[in-house]
């Protein structure tokens, strides 16, 4: 293994320049004219259109596969996370936030385009690239004026390489948590992967850091896409025994497989994601989560070494900090690992924004977002006109304190990895404020899980097939319809 040398340090060093120089001179100094050039109608980077403004910074970090609940700011009695804790306590925490499509690449892909699965092309983690000629919302952005810069792990086909970035620090697929082949990139030019030493979170954090130190003149956008906690859960190494010896609380639907699942179908019952499997390789509850939430931590420290640099150099509150994930994660509920189900550990993810020019701190919302809308909010936010093609909503008004005048009742959801790992089937549904309905619909026979949300927040008790609740059954069957064929998914 070797340190970083790729093609952008060949033309680095042929400059003269080492690639800490490049970094912080940053991609407006010995690019930027010709990104201009290639981008008329450009609105003035420095302001919002007709606002005398500056526009803001955006910083969109993603983690993989975290429960809300696991941020100490949440109430999580065991993890501390004061770095994630921070965006919220001086911003908002949106309390109500779900995925569309529990699944790594869908997931990141819906958050770079503002589509649903089908509209991207990205319904699951096969290795499939963005429609052809889809943009993403960095290359709204950079027409706009802005330098983009893409850090970590896309999951999708290509690793996003076929775009334009300032700055490029990635890798394909999912690759390992240690030891990572990375590639980098400047001004559009990327390189070819070469093995990093080190753990591949750091590592790629160090590199987002390198080069924020350096922008200065024009309003920047990166994504921090890490890769923890992700399966095999493998935590920093000063965090291997973080929490060795402490007692997990056991989740009370734990040993409904000794029961045989009452009430679940069958295809619920027969997915192959149970811990204690050879087939997921995990042994023990507690094993995956002592692993689980010590990533968790490590996953805080990157984000605490981002938000020093912003600090630092004084463009923290002038940057749109959220910080996300790309899914939800089973922590032994029902005896379960991973996603990909519609229920809610596994499609609810946290969100937390910071923009102290806009948003009150400490503000709590329970409105339901989904990260399908987290695209047009930084459109909105930069002062550029939303895409009639995203179907997301905007949640600005929710940051300045205000109700939107209209705002979704309820949402549809779909997963498509069957078969795949885990052996989940394919599944869809419709979820509202307070019912819940999900279809296996290529099961044989289909099946159905409904539930009452608000008298079963935990999913134990299926209503469906229950004669007092065909109606409901029904009428929520035909607007999870309407809502399927208007995402474009049916």
């Amino acid at each position: 293994m070797s340190s970083k040398k790729n093609e952008v340090e060949d033309r680095n060093r042929e400059s003269g320049l080492s690639r800490r120089d490049v970094l912080k001179m940053g991609a407006g100094t010995l690019g930027g004219a010709l990104a201009a050039a290639a981008s008329p109608g450009i609105v003035g980077a420095q302001e919002a259109a007709g606002t005398g403004t500056r526009r803001p910074n955006f910083l969109i970090i993603m983690g993989d596969g975290i429960q809300p609940t696991e941020l100490s700011i949440a109430g999580n009695p065991i993890i501390k996370t004061p770095n994630i804790d921070r965006i919220g306590r001086e911003g908002v925490r949106f309390q109500n936030t779900f995925v569309i499509n529990a699944l790594c690449a869908p997931s990141r892909a819906t958050v770079l385009t503002g589509l649903y699965s089908r509209r991207n092309g990205v319904i699951d983690n096969k290795q499939r690239h963005i429609g052809t000629g889809i943009p993403l919302v960095s290359d709204h952005l950079r027409k706009a004026g802005y330098e983009v810069a893409f850090c970590g792990k896309s999951h999708v086909a290509g690793g996003l390489r076929e775009y334009y970035w300032d700055y490029y620090y990635g890798y394909l697929g999912q690759k390992s948590f240690v030891n990572a082949p990375i590639a980098e990139g400047i001004d559009g030019h990327i390189g070819g992967d070469e093995v990093v030493e080190g753990y591949s979170d750091d590592v790629i954090t160090e590199a987002a850091a390198g080069w924020l130190e350096g922008r200065r003149e024009k309003p920047f956008c990166m994504y921090l896409f890490l890769k923890a906690p992700h399966q095999p859960f493998i935590p920093p190494r000063n965090l291997a025994t973080l929490y060795n010896g402490v007692k997990f609380p056991v989740p009370e639907t734990f040993d409904e497989d000794l029961k045989g699942y009452p009430g679940k179908p069958r295809a619920f019952a027969n997915c192959d994601n149970h811990i204690g499997t050879d087939s997921t390789g995990v042994s023990t509850l507690e094993a995956m989560v002592k692993n689980h939430y010590a990533s968790t931590v490590g996953l805080d420290q990157n984000v605490g070494r981002i938000l020093e640099v912003l600090e630092r150099t004084g463009k923290l509150d002038d940057t749109v900090i959220m910080f996300t994930a790309d899914h939800g994660y089973f922590l032994g509920e029902w005896h379960f690992m991973d996603k990909r189900l519609m229920h809610e550990p596994s499609i609810r993810i946290p969100l937390l924004v910071r923009y102290p020019k806009m948003i009150k701190p400490g503000t709590v919302n329970d409105k339901m977002v989904l990260n399908l809308d987290i695209p047009s909010t930084m459109l909105e936010l930069a002062g550029l006109e939303v895409p009639d093609s995203m179907q997301g909503q905007s949640f600005v008004p929710f940051l300045k304190g205000e109700e939107p005048g209209s705002w979704r009742k309820d949402w549809y959801y779909a997963f498509y990895e069957y078969p795949g790992p885990n052996m989940v089937p394919k599944n869809r549904g419709i979820r509202t404020e307070r019912y819940k309905l999900m279809e296996y619909w290529e099961y044989e026979p289909k099946q159905y899980e409904l539930y009452d949300l608000q008298q079963d927040p935990k999913e134990v008790h299926n209503l469906y097939g229950d004669p007092k609740y065909k109606d409901l059954a029904e009428s929520l069957y035909k607007r999870m319809m309407e809502l399927g064929k208007e995402a474009g998914e049916i």
